[in-house]
């Protein structure tokens, strides 16, 4: 008996060291700190690159049921063309699946790990993962502990599934917008930010990522941007609702497809929020001081961005860091390194925006 106890606990003892040498140096909390150790982690890691491989880390495609084929996305993820994949619609097994054969191909190349997404809002929740538990509409949110009960249980699917990043909470006041609807936490300011910032807070707790969206505010303006080109005439309404959320902590923030018309210091001229430099350089960045991550809303099938000719590279030029859905993530990659060689200044922007990503995946876990 003793000689089968010491081999048990022997057999034990092994597993835990392995665990614990396999446990992440650093988490979602540290983002923001300044670690030497995190900065010569990131910075090994971005000098192994290539330029190519830097821009494509900025590139997420889609998944799922209504996303690229299967096919596509992996054979993307070998020529190590993409930085992550959003999942939009699908079972819990086949986005299992997916993403281990997604991580089976990385470990293989010896590529950075991928960045898992999803729209995992309370409202969209259940269309993304099919057969996961109902948790109900955003609307019907009304306090912090119900709110970290939904959180939880998302949470927990997310992070079986390997999922990263969540594209949520939704900070837009309306209940009646066309493209929002019961997505919104309702029409009271206050109340969206307070239940806003516990989603977020309870998510990055529990190692998920969250985003912060639409900004700069979707709420308020008439129309869907999946169908048309809407509009913001005259005062940001909405913008304010994201200096506590950027206080306390958020790691990413969306930026919508609305153009901003008559206000002076904040038009978007005639373009989108996310193709912007004004609105997400000099608003969010410079203004609001925000330093996580920013990406663009879908880039593939707004009408607002799809009438242009180049929608991937002007987001990416204005500030986003990611670059959602881009129609061709190969041309995308391409048309950025063509104005990186042209632009000095646009090369260091883009630089910085890798070492932010690699950074996030560091303290997501994905990279150890």
């Amino acid at each position: 008996m003793n000689y089968l106890f010491r081999l048990t606990f022997f057999a034990f003892l092994i597993s835990t060291i392995n665990y614990a040498q396999k446990a992440p140096k650093f988490n979602l909390q540290d983002f923001y700190n300044y670690d030497s150790e995190l900065e010569y982690t990131v910075d090994s890691i971005f000098n192994t690159l290539s330029d190519r491989q830097k821009v494509a880390q900025m590139i997420i495609t889609s998944g799922g049921e209504i996303g690229k084929s299967e096919a596509t996305v992996k054979k993307l993820a070998m020529q190590d063309a993409i930085g992550g994949v959003v999942y939009l619609k699908g079972s819990k097994q086949k986005h299992t699946e997916d993403i281990a054969t997604l991580n089976a191909i990385s470990s293989k190349n010896k590529t950075i790990p991928l960045l898992f997404s999803m729209d995992a809002e309370p409202s969209l929740f259940a269309s993304r993962i099919k057969g996961a538990k109902d948790v109900g509409k955003t609307i019907d949110i009304k306090n912090e502990a119900q709110s970290d009960s939904v959180v939880n249980i998302i949470n927990h699917e997310l992070r079986d599934i390997g999922v990263h990043h969540n594209y949520a909470p939704v900070l837009d006041i309306s209940s009646d917008n066309e493209a929002i609807k019961s997505r919104s936490y309702g029409s009271n300011k206050d109340t969206v930010i307070n239940l806003a910032n516990q989603f977020i807070k309870c998510t990055q707790e529990g190692g998920i990522i969250a985003t912060a969206k639409h900004f700069p505010g979707h709420g308020l303006v008439k129309g869907d941007t999946h169908k048309q080109s809407v509009y913001i005439d005259g005062d940001l309404q909405e913008v304010d609702n994201y200096k506590k959320i950027i206080e306390d902590g958020v790691l990413s923030i969306m930026i919508a497809h609305i153009t901003i018309k008559n206000n002076d210091e904040y038009s978007t001229n005639e373009l989108p929020s996310s193709c912007s430099k004004n609105i997400i350089t000099g608003l969010l960045k410079q203004k609001m001081g925000f330093k996580g991550i920013i990406i663009s809303d879908a880039m593939n099938i707004m009408k607002a961005v799809t009438i242009l000719d180049n929608a991937p590279l002007l987001a990416s030029k204005a500030g986003c860091d990611l670059i959602l859905m881009p129609q061709s993530e190969i041309n995308t990659i391409n048309t950025i390194l063509a104005e990186m060689k042209t632009d000095a200044a646009y090369n260091k922007q883009v630089m910085q925006s890798v070492k932010k990503i690699i950074r996030l995946k560091v303290c997501a876990g994905i990279i150890q």
